[in-house]
C-alpha cells in the first residue's frame, strides 16, 4: 500500500466542500488563555453538519464515489460520526448509506445515523462488524467508506487545518485528538505544506493509550480492550495514517478520564459550547497548563459536539 496522502488531494477537498461544509467559526477566551499562559484558538468542528468534522471526509469520499459511477451503494463501519456524516452525504449524492455499529454504541447516534437515512446494522463487537461490513459489500455491490485509513475521507478532513490557518494568523502549535489517525493525517500534510515549523501534538485517553504506542514501535499495536468514555478514539490506526503520523507529529499528551469530563464541563459552563468527549482530550493538555505549550498560539480542533447525556449526566454533574 504505497499510496499516500498529497496536499493536491486536499486541495481538491477543499473545492468539492465549499459551499457544503460549514466553514466552523474559531473561538476563543481569555479565561482560558489565563489557565493555559497561552493563547488559544477553538476550531468548533462541533458546529460541522452532522456535529462532526466526519462529514468533512465523508462527503469527499461519497464525491469520488459518485463521480466514479460504478457503486449505488456505500457501507461503512463507525461508532457514530463518521456513519452520521456518511449517512448525510449518501442522501446528498442520492445513494444509500449501510453503517455497520459495533457494541458498545450511542443510542443518540444510531438514531441520527437513520435520521440522516442511513441503515443501522448492530453488532456485537468489532470483529463481528468487520464481517458484516464485508458481507454487505458483496450484497450490495457497495463501495466500502473506511473512517480514516482512506486517502478521500483524510483528505476531506485535511481542510480543517486549510481553514483554521486562514482564520487565524501566527498558530505555531495545533492540538487534536488521535483515534484512527484520519484527521491528524490530514491536519499534518496541510499544515506542515503552508507552515513547515508548525508542532502538531496528538491527544490520546489513558485508557485507548494504543496510538503513541503504535508510533513508538512503528507498527500497529491495536488495544483491544479500550476504556474510555471517548467513544470515537477507541480505534487503532490504520496502514496509511501510521506512516504520516510517524513523520510529522511533534508528541502525543495522554489525557485521563477526569480530565475529560473535566474539560467537557469547562467548555459548557465557561465558553458556552457543548462538546463530546472525544473533543475534550484534546482540550484538556491546555486546561492542565501543560509547560511544553506555555506562550504559545495553540490551535485545538474541537472535533464533535454529539453528546449522549443518557449515561454521562451523572458524571458531569458530580465531578
Amino acid at each position: 500500500m504505497n499510496e499516500t496522502l498529497s496536499f493536491s488531494s486536499i486541495l481538491r477537498a477543499a473545492d468539492t466542500l465549499r459551499g457544503v461544509a460549514h466553514v466552523t467559526p474559531v473561538v476563543t477566551s481569555g479565561q482560558l488563555d489565563r489557565l493555559a499562559g497561552a493563547h488559544v484558538f477553538m476550531k468548533c468542528e462541533n458546529l460541522q453538519r452532522t456535529g462532526a468534522f466526519k462529514f468533512r471526509g465523508a462527503y469527499y469520499a461519497l464525491s469520488r464515489v459518485k463521480s466514479g459511477g460504478t457503486a449505488r451503494t456505500v457501507v461503512t463501519l463507525s461508532s457514530g460520526n463518521h456513519g452520521q456524516g456518511v449517512a448525510l452525504a449518501a442522501r446528498l449524492f442520492d445513494l444509500t448509506a449501510h453503517v455497520v455499529m459495533p457494541a458498545p454504541r450511542s443510542a443518540v447516534k444510531c438514531e441520527a445515523v437513520v435520521g440522516y437515512g442511513g441503515i443501522v446494522w448492530p453488532t456485537d463487537d468489532r470483529q463481528s462488524a468487520e464481517r458484516k461490513v464485508a458481507d454487505l459489500q458483496a450484497e450490495e455491490r457497495a463501495a466500502s467508506i473506511h473512517a480514516f485509513n482512506n486517502l478521500d475521507v483524510m483528505a476531506g478532513q485535511g481542510t480543517v487545518m486549510l481553514e483554521l490557518l486562514d482564520q487565524v494568523e501566527s498558530v505555531d502549535v495545533l492540538l487534536a485528538p488521535v483515534g484512527g489517525g484520519g484527521l491528524l493525517s490530514g491536519l499534518c500534510v496541510a499544515g506542515h505544506q503552508l507552515r513547515p515549523a508548525l508542532k502538531i501534538f496528538a491527544c490520546e485517553p489513558e485508557g485507548a493509550a494504543d496510538a503513541g504506542e503504535s508510533i513508538k514501535l512503528g507498527r500497529i499495536a491495536p488495544m483491544p480492550n479500550p476504556r474510555t468514555i471517548a467513544d470515537g478514539l477507541r480505534t487503532s490506526l490504520g496502514s496509511r495514517t501510521l506512516p504520516i503520523l510517524r513523520e510529522h507529529l511533534a508528541g502525543m499528551f495522554l489525557v485521563s478520564e477526569q480530565e475529560i469530563v473535566g474539560a467537557m464541563r469547562f467548555a459548557f459552563e465557561r465558553i458556552k459550547i457543548v462538546i463530546e468527549p472525544s473533543a475534550a482530550v484534546a482540550l484538556a493538555p491546555i486546561l492542565r497548563a501543560e509547560p511544553r505549550l506555555a506562550g504559545r498560539r495553540i490551535g485545538v480542533v474541537l472535533t464533535g459536539g454529539n453528546v449522549d447525556l443518557t449515561g454521562l449526566w451523572s458524571s458531569l454533574t458530580t465531578t
